[in-house]
């Protein structure tokens, strides 16, 4: 099991450095950003100066989409980041979420997902590409054949299909083992029989981890179902409630839902949280004693999920860094 963290766009450089290099003398092996150009600011440069207060961790975007950037620029930086680290760089990729929808434009669809994996993997790599209305193909001169991991994140059984065809792991918005295993089994078996080799594919549960009391870790990460729930109640309105390759379990918690406020994405003053009740954090977090994220991470493991990803935003992070790396990863390096 791998371990990472992911920031929002609002931690101060000087706090993110030094949250970095805790979590990577932790034993963090990754770090996130969101990539939400209007919420929060641009992750890039956050990204480009961790980098340079660290030696092996790996940072990206969790998660970019294809509609924010022209891709030959956004395989430039990709490229340039992964070149100036020395190889330490992924990107998670997604239809496009609060980055798009917050400017009133709908997510790409997922031709357009795909298209983007495959095209920006290749300019990175070097290779001659052509796209969009470019009259002829482009190329860069400096790329050195950087082979791009690509994270694809989904719930959909369509977006669940496209991540097992062109992308390197899974991204699951939630910590609950059954819905882990049920959503990633669907995408191994898309690569499989897209005729990929899928021994080495990642997945990664994305959620809050809250060390200590497990009612006041409640209070902290109860934002962090109503943002899954919003991802969810698109899938009930394209597919429905009854549809067998969606589990009930992740569905019916958000019949009470009465909205979403794209302006307070992943965060604790959302307006909608009224429907969010306590079995449905502790099932979406990982919460409770540290014995207790143990045992919950363990059983991340036996289903298939390769790194745990902490959304670290619900305060107490360098106390929660710190309880990790001295009581929960070393008991999976053991």
């Amino acid at each position: 099991m791998d371990f990472g963290i992911c920031f929002k766009g609002f931690v101060e450089p000087e706090r993110a450095k030094a949250l970095v290099r805790q979590a990577e003398n932790a034993g963090f092996k990754y770090c996130w950003f969101y990539d939400s150009h209007i919420l929060w600011r641009e992750c890039y440069p956050a990204i480009a100066m961790c980098m340079e207060h660290t030696t092996k961790m790996r940072f990206g975007p969790c998660v970019t989409n294809p509609n924010t950037r022209d891709w030959s620029a956004a395989a430039s930086l990709f490229g340039s980041l992964a070149h100036q680290s020395g190889g330490r760089f992924d990107i998670g990729l997604g239809r496009g979420d609060s980055a798009v929808r917050v400017m009133g434009k709908k997510p790409a669809k997922l031709a357009k997902l795909e298209e983007f994996t495959h095209k920006v993997k290749a300019l990175i790599r070097g290779e001659e590409v052509e796209y969009g209305d470019c009259p002829a193909p482009i190329k860069f001169p400096w790329a050195n054949g950087y082979e791009l991991p690509v994270w694809v994140a989904a719930y959909g059984p369509k977006a669940l299909a496209s991540a097992g065809k062109v992308g390197d792991g899974l991204i699951l918005q939630i910590a609950e083992p059954a819905i882990c295993k049920w959503l990633g089994d669907q995408a191994v078996k898309a690569g499989v029989e897209a005729g990929r080799d899928m021994s080495n594919y990642g997945i990664m549960a994305a959620a809050p981890a809250f060390t200590g009391d497990r009612k006041v870790g409640r209070e902290a990460t109860r934002w962090f179902p109503a943002m899954v729930g919003n991802h969810v109640a698109d899938i009930v309105e394209k597919y429905g409630t009854e549809n067998s390759d969606i589990p009930s379990s992740l569905t019916s918690y958000i019949e009470n839902r009465r909205g979403y406020d794209y302006s307070k994405h992943g965060q604790s003053d959302n307006p909608f949280l009224d429907f969010i009740t306590d079995d449905i954090i502790d099932a979406f977090c990982v919460l409770g004693e540290t014995d207790e994220h143990i045992s919950k991470i363990r059983e991340l493991e036996k289903v298939g999920v390769t790194q745990f990803n902490i959304y670290l935003d619900s305060g107490d992070e360098e106390r929660i860094i710190a309880d990790y790396g001295t009581d929960i990863i070393p008991e999976f390096e053991k």
